[in-house]
């Protein structure tokens, strides 16, 4: 070959020696400069995305929900917490500390494995007869058992109850699907679990408890699979022991609420009127609002007319101040976290975590529809707090962190689907 045939070759394997040189260069910048970064960037979005599982759209409904209930809730306690404590922030302030508290929760048990929950269960119902137990040892305050003191803030037993109900029976139903149908694999365990259950609330006395607890257990079999047959048999069980209590003086309590049902407009004894008291003033608030309300802080029934606004007769204050619209807004607010809640449930490949996340989100669905018949009169004044929206820190941290338990079904459900 010529000399210059063999130059040019020579020049033309150097230059591609050269470009496959530069070109695993630019690879290797890529790789270890470029793509990271992009990895990087992709991490972190995926943290509430598909990714790692959290469910954005249900965690932004909790937020939005948990900022309107905070600010409702001082609203409605402002006028209280100046009267009575001198300090208009008292309960503000006490609520954000549980609000921070509860999303930690909420976050921690997101990232928590959920099936995990499945083997503890019994403990959990176990822990809570414990705390049933307890508070019945302890002084009444204001004729009643319901609490446990724990400096900062009180921890009310039946809402571990609620949770451990919802559990259990997740639990139970998962674990004898096949049999479930039985009575002995539904019927008793629910009459077992319901009636202790019920007994120990019964002795604080908590009614409203009862009812939450009762529609849950039948809730949780009948979902689970429980026949519809035994639905009846179960309420027609209750029924009786409702009328035996009625009879021989055990609902003495409970018939003091039922006395002033439906006559809180009507005035018939001086006791009856102040029996009533409370829910004439709901109503008197609810009628006040109109369709578009008074506007944000303006309810005249929290000035001392409503007593404790900031708890169970809440609603009733952001239908004065917000009307008809403002509470149809939340109302379907509170439609769209259950929708989402269950929709997210459904997506579980396991039984266990179809029921959980079914029944939590169902409790906020049961609890919203209760406390609106509560304070319009359509069932007697229980006391039956507004998810969210009242105040107390047991009962918002809780719910938090089964809301965390909800996310947790999604983010395991998303992740198995990828």
């Amino acid at each position: 070959m010529a000399p210059n045939k063999r130059v040019m070759l020579r020049a033309d394997l150097n230059k591609m020696y050269d470009e496959e040189y530069y070109s695993e260069q630019r690879i290797k910048e890529e790789k270890f400069f470029v793509r990271p970064s992009r990895q990087r960037i992709m991490k972190k979005a995926k943290w509430f995305g598909v990714g790692m599982g959290i469910d954005l759209p249900f965690c932004i409904i909790i937020l939005v929900l948990l900022t309107i209930g905070t600010i409702m809730m001082f609203s409605a306690s402002y006028a209280n917490a100046y009267y009575y404590q001198d300090d208009s922030y008292y309960y503000l302030k006490r609520q954000l500390i549980f609000v921070v508290v509860g999303i930690v929760a909420m976050g921690f048990m997101s990232f928590f494995n959920y099936n995990k929950l499945h083997k503890i269960a019994p403990i959990v119902l176990g822990i809570s007869y414990i705390a049933l137990l307890i508070v019945l040892i302890l002084p009444a305050n204001g004729g009643v058992r319901r609490w446990i003191p724990l400096g900062l803030f009180n921890i009310q037993p039946s809402e571990i109850s609620k949770l451990a109900i919802i559990l259990f029976f997740a639990h139970w139903c998962s674990k004898y699907y096949n049999k479930i149908q039985i009575a002995k694999y539904s019927v008793l365990p629910g009459l077992i679990i319901f009636g202790s259950t019920a007994l120990l609330l019964f002795l604080e006395p908590h009614y409203s408890g009862i009812v939450i607890i009762g529609i849950l257990t039948v809730l949780m079999l009948y979902i689970g699979g429980m026949k519809t047959k035994y639905l009846a048999i179960g309420f027609l069980g209750i029924v009786g022991i409702v009328l035996f209590l009625a009879a021989t003086g055990g609902l003495s309590y409970a018939m003091s609420r039922l006395d002033g049902w439906g006559q809180a407009l009507e005035y018939t004894t001086e006791d009856m009127w102040q029996t009533t008291w409370q829910t004439r003033n709901s109503l008197y608030a609810i009628g006040s609002g109109g369709v578009w309300g008074l506007g944000l802080g303006q309810s005249r029934q929290k000035y001392l007319w409503l007593p404790e606004p900031q708890n169970d007769f809440i609603f009733a204050v952001v239908v004065e101040e917000l009307g008809l619209v403002g509470a149809a807004i939340i109302l379907i607010i509170f439609a769209l976290l259950v929708w989402r809640g269950i929709t997210l449930s459904l997506r579980a490949k396991d039984k266990f975590g179809k029921l959980l996340g079914i029944g939590l989100t169902s409790q906020i669905g049961i609890q919203v529809v209760l406390n609106i018949l509560v304070i319009t009169d359509w069932l007697p004044n229980t006391g039956i707090s507004l998810p969210f929206f009242s105040y107390g820190g047991s009962s918002l941290i809780m719910l938090l962190a089964q809301m965390g338990i909800v996310l947790s079904i999604s983010r395991t459900a998303n992740i198995e689907r990828q």
